[in-house]
């Protein structure tokens, strides 16, 4: 793989020479384009769409859009502000499209039945927790933020038959999704049809040189590439990033499959989801969800990840990474400190929540109360299965009693990592 990756480089730089593109501008677009399909002629060609706009004496435009349909974000959705925040560190023109009518229509891709449609109130309040969230991420002063509201509403039928002329049926229908419900029968609506050509109309409003979306937004985004020309625009790349397998490795990163790691979870709890990532995807992690640059990224890959290194190592590294990108420099090493203290040397952590037990309560019953488990079955079976200890003791009996007095205090604990300090009554 490294020689491949080194005849690429010698061919490029000669290209490159050829060109007269500095070969700066070529690192730059080796370190954009990591973990990315970018379309068409990928490095180069990003290359030579940089050298373009600083010979034109402007900056590159790359243009991501959103359609907030929810309030929360995760790892998954931050993959594309990382690439965004790697765009702007190279002094590019980010611009964010807040879909303020599109969102009202809703993205078809992935889809098997029709979205149910958002109201301009629910786009606009849910907007404003994404930029929120974003803005752990981009630098949102240096961020061109725009809504297509501003230029899709105001069509008349004159543009929106002049955009509609521009593609065919058949081009439209050949998306997947459509295609896959088309083949089961199932319903598509006719102004769904429209939302690849709004997309695509976001990208001649706001001149865009490269557009990045999921690997899920393909038709999509070469639907701006083909439609800029015709409203006299050069056309825009594309950079597609892979979409983010969740915790349990196996499906896409989503708050309905439970496999999420969201961005504004406490530490303790996001440090201890990193933890849980398969072993085979934490490369994949460390290009898509961290600051790091490639080279450092190598580093840790051939420190750990190769020749018999220990892959715990790195997802340690990982987890903390994560940690003090969203709660800042120094949490990541604390929730590193306390892990090893939990895990490693069989200690609970310093601080922990605490419950007050006021009158003697069955065991099972302070489990539930404290939500060490979800439910009295939870718990009981928890103690059958010796997973429940008291002050360090395995506990037997999900009925015994728990009494303390004032000034008392015993550590609940629940597998490896849930603990809870129980007090007695204040005297």
């Amino acid at each position: 793989m490294e020689a491949e990756v080194m005849t690429a480089r010698n061919s490029w730089e000669e290209e490159c020479k050829k060109e007269g593109i500095p070969l700066s501008v070529l690192e730059q677009a080796q370190e954009l384009c990591r973990g990315a399909e970018v379309l068409p002629e990928g490095v180069m060609g990003l290359a030579r769409k940089i050298h373009a706009a600083e010979k034109a004496g402007r900056k590159l435009r790359a243009k991501l859009g959103v359609d907030p349909t929810s309030t929360d974000l995760h790892l998954g959705h931050a993959v594309l502000f990382r690439k965004l925040r790697r765009f702007q560190e190279f002094g590019h023109q980010v611009v964010l499209i807040i879909g303020g009518f599109t969102a009202q229509i809703g993205d078809p891709t992935g889809r098997n039945t029709t979205r149910p449609p958002l109201t301009l109130e629910m786009v606009q309040a849910n907007a404003e927790t994404y930029l929120n969230q974003m803005g752990l991420i981009l630098d949102l002063e240096k961020t061109e933020v725009t809504n297509n509201n501003d230029w899709l509403a105001p069509l008349n039928m004159n543009d929106v038959i002049k955009l509609a002329a521009s593609v065919t049926a058949n081009q439209l229908l050949a998306k997947e999704a459509f295609g896959e419900r088309l083949d089961k029968q199932q319903p598509v609506s006719f102004h769904e049809l429209f939302y690849p050509l709004l997309q695509a109309y976001d990208s001649v409003a706001i001149k865009a040189d490269i557009e990045l979306g999921g690997t899920d937004q393909r038709f999509n985004i070469l639907q701006g590439r083909e439609l800029q020309p015709k409203y006299n625009l050069e056309p825009q790349m594309a950079m597609l990033l892979p979409l983010l397998e969740g915790t349990d490795g196996v499906k896409k990163m989503s708050k309905s499959y439970n496999n999420y790691i969201g961005l504004k979870e406490a530490p303790t709890e996001m440090f201890g989801k990193c933890m849980r990532i398969p072993d085979e995807l934490i490369l994949k992690y460390f290009e898509l969800t961290t600051t790091l640059t490639g080279a450092q990224i190598d580093e840790i890959e051939n420190l750990h990840l190769k020749n018999n290194g220990n892959p715990k190592d790195a997802k340690l590294k990982l987890a903390a990474q994560i940690v003090d990108q969203y709660h800042g420099q120094g949490a990541g090493q604390a929730e590193l400190d306390r892990w090893n203290k939990v895990h490693s040397e069989g200690q609970a952590p310093e601080d922990m929540p605490s419950h007050v037990v006021t009158e003697p309560t069955a065991l099972f019953r302070l489990m539930v109360e404290t939500k060490l488990a979800s439910g009295t079955a939870e718990a009981k079976r928890l103690v059958q299965d010796n997973g429940v200890k008291l002050d360090g003791e395995t506990a037997r009996e999900a009925n015994e009693q728990i009494s303390l007095k004032a000034g008392e205090s015993k550590v609940l604990q629940v597998g490896r990592r849930k603990f809870v300090k129980l007090h007695g009554p204040t005297a």
